[in-house]
């Protein structure tokens, strides 16, 4: 068996300006392929996350991934949040193999990663509604599939740094 190395590394995948993006994602939408976002903090990865985005993928041939900058996750979650700053959570997703591209956003809502980047699916979990989508009415002025993914939450950085705090460290 032979080990070809792969020439393109894992921040390849991660694109700050939200234009050169959205060319790339117009190339590929011209060649028929299915553009599937999904947004969150990513703070602290762990098994929801990975299950939402992988079943996110599996609904299109692209997923883009876009990650509330550090400002949006402490307005979205709280003083103290995130743990992991925007750039090393970026990096993090970036080397799953479901993610195709990764980037980042400052608002509380994807209203505007999504009107930028105009995706053919936006994909969230299982907490989410078709009603309770912050986003919908964005999706439906730009005609936008909504998407749930995952299993029934059960994972949370917030359990999970709890979690942490209850073990005795030795």
């Amino acid at each position: 068996m032979v080990v070809q190395p792969r020439n393109a590394r894992s921040r390849d995948k991660i694109h700050a300006d939200h234009a050169v993006l959205r060319a790339v994602l117009q190339g590929l939408q011209a060649q028929g392929k299915v553009v599937v976002l999904s947004n969150g903090v990513f703070d602290l990865l762990h098994v929801g996350h990975t299950r939402c985005l992988e079943d996110a993928r599996a609904r299109g041939d692209f997923l883009v991934v876009a990650v509330n900058s550090d400002r949006s996750a402490e307005a979205n979650k709280g003083k103290g949040h995130p743990m992991v700053p925007c750039e090393e959570r970026m990096e993090l997703l970036a080397t799953l193999w479901f993610v195709d591209y990764v980037t980042s956003f400052d608002g509380e809502t994807a209203d505007s990663v999504l009107d930028a980047l105009k995706p053919d699916i936006y994909a969230k979990g299982t907490d989410y509604t078709a009603s309770t989508l912050p986003e919908r009415e964005t999706l439906k002025k730009l005609g936008i599939k909504p998407v749930f993914v995952g299993d029934k939450k059960a994972h949370s950085t917030s359990k999970l740094i709890q979690r942490i705090r209850r073990k005795k460290l030795s």
